[in-house]
């Protein structure tokens, strides 16, 4: 199937608009890429789709997530007990770099 090409030119005029320094040997696999894309496209436009309702995603979903409920927790105090650090009732853990206190 014949599809539309890309050229170098056209991979190196958006290059410069997104402000992209490309290589020449980038340019050139971007240029074979690109085409192929398009010509994959090409192909699925020509399709037989009539009657076909649009989807989102080929295969039906469902929700595995169980509902959520209280249940059985830990002791707070015996948690707490057992971490390295605890302060204010929570487990003390090291600052993060840069984070302000």
């Amino acid at each position: 199937m014949t599809g539309e090409r890309i050229t170098r030119d056209d991979v190196e005029h958006v290059a410069r608009l997104a402000r992209l320094a490309l290589t020449d040997d980038e340019v050139a696999l971007f240029s074979e890429q690109l085409s192929v894309i398009l010509e994959h496209a090409a192909r699925v436009s020509a399709l037989p789709t009539e009657g076909v309702p649009p989807s989102t995603h080929p295969l039906p979903l469902r929700n595995v997530l169980r509902p959520d409920q209280v249940g059985p927790t830990l002791d707070r105090g015996e948690v707490l007990a057992q971490a390295p650090e605890a302060e204010d009732d929570r487990i003390r853990v090291p600052r993060i770099f840069g984070e302000e206190q």
